[in-house]
């Protein structure tokens, strides 16, 4: 069953990191007042390579839903034929695609969160707090406490940092973490892995909710980890909070490998 399909256009391209070589774009669906979507979930853009074969490949939407628009995050790839089309698109040029897809979503009732990122899987993390923390000064984070916890090998990866860091000064129940695996000698930041800081999150949560226990709509208070990133990354987290008890509906993840 064939797939209904839309036209993408191009409005703004902005480098996020020379080095990395990475790209935000945000795009206008010109046939659609309004473009619906999940915060978390993705599209499928459609082409056709040289050889003459079409090609699709899926990439996570890095915005909250606003009218007709969403935002993409792409690292460039040698010899990479997708991320290299999408990343030397002119300004006002058109792709097709089809979506939105994806189960990756904030579950109901929206709880205490940790957001958990490495690389472009800071995407659909964007789209979360754009969402739950409107900069309209809306918010819709119902007073939950989201944890950020971005972790990249060099600090020129660290994509969205200044957005993330004006959130988290303007916002009290919204907290940014960002860690180094590869920092160097003048980094004054976190070096490790992300599951470190995880490890950390989860067991202050845990001893805090032992303390104060609250209630989420009638049920005792609880707490999601929502993981994007490389399989590695994902399953050393998974089996992390496992290890601490957590239950598998409260680890939500979605891999790009």
């Amino acid at each position: 069953m064939s797939r209904p399909t839309h036209t993408a256009r191009l409005t703004r391209r902005i480098l996020l990191s020379e080095p990395a070589a990475c790209f935000h774009l945000e795009f206008t669906v010109p046939e659609l007042e309004k473009f619906d979507f999940e915060p978390g979930q993705f599209v499928s853009f459609l082409a056709v390579d040289p050889a003459g074969k079409q090609q699709t490949r899926a990439y996570s939407i890095a915005s909250a839903p606003h009218d007709n628009r969403f935002d993409v995050c792409v690292n460039r790839v040698e010899g990479g034929f997708f991320s290299n089309l999408l990343c030397d698109l002119e300004l006002g040029q058109g792709i097709a695609f089809h979506g939105p897809h994806g189960l990756f979503l904030l579950r109901a009732p929206l709880t205490d969160s940790i957001l958990i990122a490495t690389g472009t899987g800071i995407a659909p993390m964007r789209g979360f707090v754009e969402h739950l923390f409107p900069e309209d000064g809306g918010d819709h984070s119902q007073g939950r406490r989201i944890w950020l916890v971005y972790g990249t090998r060099h600090e020129t990866e660290l994509y969205y940092e200044d957005y993330f860091e004006r959130i988290a000064a303007t916002r009290p129940n919204f907290f940014y973490f960002k860690t180094l695996s590869r920092a160097q000698g003048a980094w004054a930041g976190t070096r490790g892995y992300v599951q470190d800081l995880v490890e950390q999150i989860a067991a202050d949560h845990a001893r805090q909710w032992v303390q104060e226990p609250r209630a989420v709509d009638g049920a005792m208070f609880n707490i999601h980890a929502y993981i994007c990133g490389l399989n590695e990354m994902v399953s050393a987290n998974r089996d992390s909070l496992k290890s601490m008890g957590w239950e598998r509906k409260q680890i939500v993840f979605e891999r790009y490998d």
